[in-house]
Order: structure tokens, then C-alpha cells, then sequence
């Protein structure tokens, strides 16, 4: 069975009659875009491997309810969220997040590294911009602690990943008013811990 030239209609067929080689194949190409987004809410490799695999169990055993009215790819990442929430939620008590993605790398000489590890324009930092660096880090891993799983995943799609409310909305199911509403409640909660190294914060 040549599983690669067959479309997605009928992979999925063959992936609810419980066909493992189709439902491999179905999965394949989303792989990646799949463990991106558990990546973004978890922030850590491990956790995002074992909620991709109890997702990709999920998938599985629910792709009879998906009905077609979304890409595939879409209905699968939303169930990814789902199960990165709720490992989340799980394993909460035990460990900090990090936001290390989020914000400026520095060596340990100072100099500003990219995602690649790419040299920044200056050459040096002083001392007190690393400082600056860090207390910025600390506060904003408070603020994004503090906010609420809903809260946290709209941030995390609209404001880190880039997609616009449309696609936000359809990927978590909810409608484009409450998308708007929960990301205004993530950027004041944000905003209130970072006001202090802020232009015009007060301390």
C-alpha cells in the first residue's frame, strides 16, 4: 500500500478504520508543526515530547469526530493545545516556566546572541545591561505565571506565534470576541510587572 501518494480524505478513512501505516502517513507532514506549538506553551523538551505523543494518541483515537470543516491540520494542532494545557496544569507545582525563547541570549562575556547564535552588532555589554537583562527575564516570567491557561495559550498563538484572532479563534475553538478579550488581559498582566523597566515606569 503506497500510503504517500494517497490524499488526506482518504488516509483519514483508512486512519478511523485503524489503519497505523495510513495514520502515519497522515501525521507526518504536521509532525513538526504539531510539536512547535505544544513547544510554545510547555517550554520544555521533554514535556513536549510526551504531550505529543498522548496527542498524537488522541488524534488517533478521536479522528472519527473530526468532520471536515477545518483543515486537518488545524483540528490536530487544537487537540496539541489541549494536551500541552493540560500537562501544564499537571505538572505546574513542579516546575517554572521559561520564557529563555522569548528574550535576548547573552554569553557569559555579555555579547547578544541570536536563535542561530549569531554575534549581536556590539561588541560588549556592561554589566548593569545584564543585570537590566535578567531582572527584565525574572519579571517576565512572573507575569507569564501569573496568567491563566486561557490567557496564557491566546498570548502565546496571537502575540509569540504571530497568527492573527481568525486563526486563534478556530484553533482553540472560541470565538474572535473572547480571543480579544482574554489577549487585553494577558498584555495588562504583562505590562502591570513590566511597567517598572518601562519608559516612564515607575518603581
Amino acid at each position: 500500500m503506497d500510503t504517500e501518494r494517497m490524499p488526506e480524505t482518504e488516509l483519514i478513512a483508512r486512519s478511523i478504520a485503524g489503519d497505523g501505516e495510513a495514520f502515519g502517513a497522515l501525521v507526518q507532514p504536521y509532525l513538526g508543526l504539531f510539536s512547535a506549538g505544544i513547544q510554545r506553551i510547555l517550554q520544555d523538551q521533554l514535556d513536549t515530547q510526551d504531550a505529543l505523543q498522548e496527542a498524537l494518541l488522541s488524534i488517533f483515537t478521536e479522528l472519527h469526530r473530526f468532520q471536515g470543516k477545518s483543515k486537518f491540520s488545524t483540528w490536530g494542532y487544537r487537540v496539541c493545545l489541549n494536551e500541552a494545557l493540560m500537562l501544564r496544569r499537571s505538572r505546574i507545582r513542579r516546575r517554572e516556566d521559561t520564557i529563555e525563547d522569548f528574550l535576548p541570549h547573552f554569553t557569559p562575556e555579555g555579547h547578544h546572541m541570536g536563535k542561530e547564535g549569531l554575534k549581536d552588532l556590539s561588541q560588549e555589554a556592561t554589566a548593569l545591561e545584564r543585570v537590566e537583562e535578567a531582572q527584565v527575564r525574572e519579571k517576565v516570567q512572573e507575569g507569564l505565571n501569573r496568567l491563566s491557561d486561557e490567557q496564557r495559550s491566546v498570548f502565546v498563538l496571537r502575540d509569540l506565534e504571530g497568527m492573527d484572532t481568525e486563526e486563534v479563534a478556530s484553533m482553540l475553538g472560541i470565538s474572535r470576541g473572547l480571543v480579544r478579550q482574554r489577549l487585553h488581559r494577558a498584555r495588562l498582566g504583562l505590562r502591570g510587572v513590566l511597567s517598572p523597566f518601562l519608559v516612564g515606569g515607575k518603581s
